[in-house]
């Protein structure tokens, strides 16, 4: 079981090249991708590929949210911003996903660093 964020997954559809989109494409050939609710709810309002993402998300499965998620997800963005650092809201609620399943993330996008760094969150390279 891997994770994708929103990020990867678009380049991955626009049919872009790097680390993360082999990645992504990885983890759908060999059915390990799973998607955060959070990535769910980004990718149906992304514009582009229309036709490769609608099987993408209905192949792939969901992670669930877990009693007390939000309350994690809360204490966590402070945590982060307490430290001068970044933490976006979706970003931190997909962070919290892959945290309570175990659940390493793909990720194009670098602000998921401060997550890995102070939370615990597995980023894969």
């Amino acid at each position: 079981m891997i994770c994708a964020d929103t990020s990867s997954i678009a380049r991955y559809l626009d049919g872009e090249n790097g680390h993360d989109v082999n990645l992504v494409a990885a983890a759908i050939e060999d059915e390990s991708l799973v998607l955060s609710p959070i990535t769910v709810t980004e990718l149906l309002s992304y514009t582009g590929a229309r036709p490769l993402l609608e099987p993408l998300i209905r192949n792939a499965p969901v992670l669930p949210i877990t009693e007390g998620f939000w309350e994690r997800a809360g204490l966590m963005r402070c945590r982060i911003r307490q430290r001068g650092l970044k933490a976006k809201l979706a970003d931190t609620l997909i962070a919290q996903c892959c945290i309570d399943a175990r659940a390493p993330l793909i990720a194009h996008d670098p602000d998921f660093r401060h997550f890995a760094e102070h939370c615990g969150l597995k980023l894969v390279a």
